[in-house]
């Protein structure tokens, strides 16, 4: 990816370009700013997500219809671990149990099941809000159906209490082809995981920051960002701007000061 050839000197220098690393929303604060500041606003996955094919899938030796629960961390696991089920033409028993980390999840699920309140156990966004849930079944054997990133919290979780769980790739997080922007200039990259940076560096291994600017979204792409060297010019969540449309917004009013 072009970077402008100065080194990064001017802090506040006038944003007109700014590249956000996710696919593009109908409805985004971000179109509020980029009219208030008369910017370019592109949008473009760094990453997406590819599914384990059956005959993939069956060298790991797992059977989902053998596990009478299930714990789901997010719509992407829904949509493959039911993927899979036609694939390899397994019917999962009407009496089992899902354990969803948030309702957006559970609610997700009645696209491939007759929703049942005593079979659909949801929290409210960690594995901790299900731990009552979890303890009047602790002695289910449980499916946990990831990608090739892991479930980190989760399976410590099940872990450190004695739960008896198996995790099963059934999808992988990649990074996506960028090649097509190796010439393409932006004064501003926003990113939102390390994954992102990962994706940045397998794309263009030289890249150099020089006078880009680059806004993180969370703890983890902040450390991700200070590894490879950069500068985080940009942060959220902070307490002054929780979200990153208000955090760029604050930059901008900054570096765009005589609009």
């Amino acid at each position: 990816m072009a970077v402008n050839g100065k080194a990064q000197a001017e802090s506040y220098k006038k944003v007109k370009t700014i590249l956000v690393t996710q696919p593009k929303p109908e409805r985004s604060p971000y179109y509020d700013l980029e009219q208030k500041y008369s910017l370019q606003i592109d949008w473009r996955p760094f990453i997406h997500v590819e599914p384990v094919l059956a005959k993939d899938f069956r060298k790991q030796r797992v059977y989902p219809d053998k596990y009478p629960a299930i714990i789901f961390t997010s719509r992407n696991a829904v949509d493959h671990f039911f993927r899979l089920c036609e694939e390899m033409r397994i019917k999962m028993s009407p009496e089992t149990k899902y354990f969803c980390l948030s309702e957006n999840i559970a609610n997700y699920l009645q696209k491939f099941i007759i929703y049942r309140k005593r079979k659909v156990f949801a929290g409210k966004k960690k594995i901790e809000d299900l731990a009552s849930y979890l303890k009047k079944h602790k002695n289910e054997k449980f499916l946990l159906p990831c990608s090739n990133l892991g479930a980190k919290e989760v399976t410590s979780y099940l872990e450190e209490n004695g739960y008896n769980f198996q995790d099963a790739m059934m999808y992988e997080t990649v990074a996506s082809d960028l090649s097509d922007l190796s010439d393409v200039t932006y004064d501003v990259l926003v990113f939102f995981s390390p994954l992102d940076i990962t994706s940045l560096y397998e794309n263009f291994p030289d890249f150099k920051q020089n006078e880009t600017r680059i806004a993180v979204f969370g703890n983890s792409t902040v450390q991700a960002v200070k590894e490879r060297g950069l500068t985080a010019n940009i942060q959220a969540p902070v307490p002054e701007a929780p979200s990153m449309p208000m955090a760029l917004e604050k930059y901008l009013q900054s570096s765009n000061k005589d609009n």
